[in-house]
């Protein structure tokens, strides 16, 4: 990826690369959908890699760029958001194959919205990692189970994450508790992949 003229500065997504790559090559998406783009390093990711399977790819980023409590006194988002453009561009620029669309906007928004364009069960992979406070997990998971197709997976990123050390964990900021809501709910309808590490929980739907 780096011989593509991206900039990035953080990196909080190449050690899911050993759980990911062997699910990715399995499910060979074309239809992405990403929850949370940051500076795009997953997005390109995608890109590059659903290309190596299919002939075009469509990936749907969604972001606010206002980043969550984790950012604030840390990150400057339009910072972050800047180099988002930069890079989604210079993967469309080596990469004409690949439909990138960006959505500025709450995740609810974007995904109650494409449910009311007719989105539905069009998407083979989902991507979750914008907010991680419970409520806002929880409502992401619910949207992303109408959005992604029979057989399709959705990836829940830090699952295992607190901002808290251990002891101290408040569950409304935990991503843990709301997709375990999200899984016990609908147990007859997704299966959680086994086998793999547990940082992110990967959930394949099975029915509606």
């Amino acid at each position: 990826m780096n011989d593509k003229g991206y900039i990035f500065s953080d990196d909080w997504f190449s050690h899911n690369l050993p759980a990911l790559e062997p699910l990715l090559d399995h499910l060979q998406p074309q239809r992405i959908l990403e929850i949370g783009s940051y500076e795009g390093r997953s997005a390109c990711y995608f890109v590059e890699k659903a290309l190596q399977y299919q002939d075009k790819v469509q990936i749907y980023c969604v972001d606010t760029w206002l980043g969550g409590r984790e950012h604030i006194g840390k990150h400057d988002m339009n910072v972050a958001e800047n180099r988002f453009d930069h890079n989604l561009k210079q993967a469309a620029d080596h990469f004409p194959q690949a439909e990138i669309i960006k959505h500025k906007s709450t995740s609810q928004t974007a995904m109650m919205t494409l449910c009311v364009q007719g989105w539905e069960n069009y998407f083979d992979f989902v991507y979750v990692d914008g907010s991680h406070e419970a409520p806002d997990v929880l409502a992401d998971a619910l949207l992303a189970h109408r959005l992604v197709r029979a057989g399709g997976v959705i990836a829940f990123d830090d699952y295992l994450w607190s901002p808290l050390p251990d002891g101290e964990q408040d569950h409304y900021l935990l991503v843990k508790p709301a997709v375990d809501a999200y899984v016990n709910a609908f147990q007859r309808k997704v299966r959680v992949l086994q086998g793999l590490p547990a940082y992110q929980l990967y959930v394949q739907k099975l029915a509606n």
